[in-house]
């Protein structure tokens, strides 16, 4: 077995040396790195500590490949976590795929790992990062500029989340998405129905809906209208009302710039 590097090493050691059994060395390792964000020293050494004691578990190596990732060593994270995924695919490829996505942006990586997971658990769609796999096709053919094959994937992950609670709990990007596709096919009237849909759910709380909105409206030149929303939008964007995500940019993420050049461009 590959030697797994370690930092602070010394009073880890000291720690887990006891008359315990390798289950319970084990057990307590991956408890104690539990206890510290992914990323930190600490929780990257449990983890290798854990792994020496036995490299088959495909749950320690996916970790231990995440902290690596979250400190900026992508060459680590990967070996580590082709590791989880042969040691456990069908848990651990979906959830590969969501970190091609939006760690690397290589969406055709992340939808090989998603359509993987359709053949490895055929009887149920996989939901890593809780959404469907069916969502984050949508979102990684949006990220390729492949609009009709992301605006497929919403409309089944949209119709299967309205089918099992409703649409008002449907996750109100899917229809952002959707409807940013609607708006890059000139599809016009298809665009403003999604944005409806998250300024409806949303009750106005969305920077990024009324943003889009304002483009979409600009386009079919209704500029008063358009005018009024690109005021919500920079509304909802000063008081925090826009989509982001931590460690990595959002999806089609939105800047106060491009606010305030759509308002200037309406004036």
């Amino acid at each position: 077995m590959e030697k797994l590097p370690r930092l602070f090493l010394s009073a880890l050691l000291v720690f887990f040396f006891s008359c315990q059994s390798k289950e319970e060395k084990i057990k307590e390792a991956t408890d104690y790195g539990f206890s510290f964000y992914q990323g930190q020293p600490q929780h990257m050494n449990a983890f290798a500590y854990a792994i020496e004691l036995d490299s088959t578990n495909a749950t320690n190596w996916r970790e231990l490949s995440v902290t690596y990732l979250k400190r900026g060593i992508p060459s680590e994270w990967k070996k580590y976590y082709d590791k989880a995924v042969f040691h456990d695919a069908e848990e651990w490829q979906p959830w590969r795929g969501y970190l091609y996505l939006w760690f690397y942006r290589d969406y055709k990586k992340a939808i090989a790992d998603f359509n993987a997971s359709d053949t490895l658990t055929p009887d149920f769609i996989d939901a890593p990062q809780g959404q469907s796999v069916d969502y984050w096709r949508g979102v990684a053919y949006l990220g390729l500029e492949d609009y009709n094959n992301s605006i497929r994937y919403f409309d089944k992950h949209i119709e299967a989340e309205t089918l099992q609670a409703g649409e008002e709990w449907v996750d109100q990007k899917a229809f952002l998405f959707r409807g940013i596709s609607y708006y890059e096919l000139k599809k016009y009237e298809q665009a403003l129905i999604n944005f409806d849909k998250v300024i409806k759910y949303s009750k106005d709380k969305t920077a990024d809906a009324n943003y889009y909105k304002a483009l979409t409206l600009q386009k079919t030149g209704n500029i008063p209208a358009a005018i009024t929303h690109a005021e919500k939008a920079l509304n909802a964007f000063n008081k925090g009302y826009y989509n982001q995500r931590p460690y990595v940019e959002e999806m089609r993420q939105i800047y106060i710039q491009e606010l305030m050049a759509l308002k200037d461009s309406l004036h």
